[in-house]
């Protein structure tokens, strides 16, 4: 009865089944309903408070909106009058005096020419040159409408803020109309709205020029903008609210609103306590209670799952880790975790078991075949010598010069084949060549065959390491007896020297490229001695069979021959895998193994 009902009940001890009967524990659905409701609700709140609050801070600056918007107008206005009497300044004049003295607004009206000089307004003075202020040289270097504002006009003698309204006839711009209000009026109309108490208002141009502040006496009211932030930058956030500090260093909410469209912007500044801005309480309230239930339940979900697959799954990858680097003692079995993770570790037990016992017979097998290699390399070097030995014996009982040049010209080939064939059984792996070692090895053979003593020859080596694999290890090493045997042959006394050279390199000046160069001294009568071809040609063949061009130049003082080839990778360089292996998920830069 009891191993019926275990064996009905198997299902419980499944990971699923255990995670899933912890998991329902955590209330994160019901936690993340309640939280993105009260978000919404919250959002909603502060999109209407925002409203409200740039509909606050445009009614605060209603009454500077009706003065601008109106001495826009008005320059625009007394344009074609301006046009009438434009060759009478007199006239003129006489016309903008009544237009401020009619009008309890404006301070001073004029025409300005496209010089600067002043010859039509209201002002009793000469003509004044105002070239050189700075709402001149700012319509110059942008004619339009412009609003700008100065602490100590030159026209007017008091704070004003200056509206211009350029003036063309036809097509032809003559200079621009411009009225003046006082600042102090424009500053009376700031707390003059309903439900601003306590706001401060800033106005600026579309240039980031500040037209009025509410500051204390003497002040624009530059300390009141936010920290960091230059007006220029609150273009951008025109029809929006923030919160940030002032320069002061006082937490304000801010609205930035549009007075004149385009032209003149109204910054409103607000104590946190006069706006119904972001969260309260009750919504901080609504937001916790959910995030603490969230976090509750993570934390109990997280040590459930440590519990029951995460420790085991560590477990199993540090023994994974350790047989892939190469622990090859056999990995235990986890029994006290859920049947699903029992049975990969008992699957990977087995797998290691099978795999330690084919490496074992694969690395005697390996082993095997590498004596066998090493050895038939061995044995070719030695027969390869023991036809050099022949050659030379023979050279030695021929009279002929020219029998003998030739049968060194192939003991030499024979010994550059037998050092390669020395390399590669000497070598660690049998894929590789260390040309480097090759080319020393193939030169002290043949200075030391060649070259006698009291003939005075220098030779110079500059050889890099380098490997490679034996396809292009044959016919480099071969070509440099060729050539290395044409530059002893060659080599001369050049000019301004006292003996012959002979210069070795072998260098990679880019990665994946070699370069090979031989060069020697030459002097007068160094190519006298006759040659057979055979040599040009070999090289020639060795330059085909590396993919690589040889090319030759030669004057009164040496003979240069370079050749440059693609180097193939070899296996045995990166252990005949160029696949990126990472053996489990801490295996990364810093990861302890």
């Amino acid at each position: 009865m009891w191993r019926w009902f275990r064996e009905r009940l198997e299902f419980t001890e499944g990971l699923g089944f255990r995670l899933a009967t912890l998991l329902s524990v955590a209330i994160l659905p019901l936690g993340l309903i309640s939280l993105l409701q009260t978000l919404h609700l919250s959002r909603e709140a502060e999109r209407a408070t925002e409203i409200a609050l740039l509909g606050r801070t445009s009614a605060a600056a209603a009454g500077e909106r009706a003065l601008l918007q109106s001495g826009l107008g008005t320059a625009d206005a007394l344009g074609p009058a301006v046009l009438e009497t434009l060759l009478d300044p007199e006239s003129c004049s006489e016309l903008m005096r009544g237009f401020v003295q009619r009008s309890a607004t404006y301070v001073f009206a004029g025409f300005v020419p496209l010089d600067g000089v002043i010859s039509c307004s209201s002002s009793l003075s000469p003509p004044t040159d105002i070239s050189d202020t700075e709402h001149f040289r700012d319509f110059q270097r942008s004619p339009g409408t412009l609003v700008t504002a100065t602490d100590n006009d030159r026209m007017s003698g008091i704070p004003v803020v200056i509206v211009s309204q350029p003036l063309y006839r036809d097509r032809e711009l003559l200079g621009y109309v411009e009225v003046q209000l006082s600042l102090d009026l424009l500053r009376s109309t700031h707390p003059a709205a309903f439900n601003t108490e306590g706001a401060l208002i800033m106005t600026f141009n579309h240039l980031g020029e500040i037209l009025t502040g509410d500051g204390e006496a003497g002040n624009d009211g530059r300390e009141n903008l936010p920290r960091g932030q230059s007006l220029l930058t609150l273009l951008s956030r025109a029809e929006t609210t923030f919160r940030d500090q002032t320069v002061q260093g006082d937490s304000r909410v801010f609205a930035v609103v549009p007075v004149v469209p385009g032209l003149v912007f109204a910054l409103g500044s607000w104590a946190p306590e006069n706006v119904a801005i972001g969260f309260r309480l009750t919504n901080v309230t609504a937001i916790i209670f959910p995030l603490a239930l969230w976090v509750v339940s993570l934390v109990v979900a997280y040590f459930a799952v440590d519990r029951l697959v995460l420790r085991h799954v560590r477990e199993l990858r540090g023994q994974m880790r350790r047989f892939a680097l190469g622990n090859r003692s056999v990995p235990p079995v986890i029994h006290d975790a859920a049947s699903e993770i029992e049975d990969v570790s008992l699957t990977f037990h087995n797998m290691a078991r099978i795999l330690i016992r084919d490496e074992v017979a694969l690395e005697a097998s390996v082993a095997e075949k590498t004596v066998l290699l090493k050895e038939v390399h061995h044995r070719v070097k030695n027969n390869l010598q023991l036809i050099a030995s022949i050659i030379n014996m023979q050279g030695r009982v021929i009279d002929d010069p020219d029998a003998k040049r030739v049968l060194r010209s192939v003991q030499d080939r024979v010994a550059s084949l037998a050092t390669i064939y020395k390399n590669l059984y000497q070598a660690e792996h049998l894929d590789a060549v260390e040309a480097d070692r090759l080319i020393g090895d193939i030169i002290n053979q043949m200075v030391n065959a060649s070259v006698g003593p009291g003939i005075g020859l220098r030779v110079e080596t500059d050889i890099a390491p380098l490997t490679l694999l034996p396809d292009q290890a044959v016919p480099l090493s071969l070509l440099a007896t060729e050539a290395f045997t044409n530059a002893l042959k060659y080599a001369g006394v050049a000019p301004d020297e006292e003996a012959p050279w002979v210069r070795v390199a072998l260098t990679t000046p880019e990665p994946g490229i070699a370069l090979l160069e031989i060069s020697n001294s030459t002097g007068q009568g160094s190519l006298s001695v006759e040659g057979t071809g055979l040599g040009s040609q070999l090289i020639e063949a060795f330059s085909m069979q590396l993919e690589g061009e040889a090319e030759t130049t030669f004057d009164d003082r040496a003979f240069h021959l370079w050749l440059r080839f693609r180097v193939q990778e070899a296996l045995s360089q990166d252990g005949g895998d160029d696949r990126n292996v990472v053996l489990t998920s801490a295996a990364r830069d810093g990861a302890q193994h």
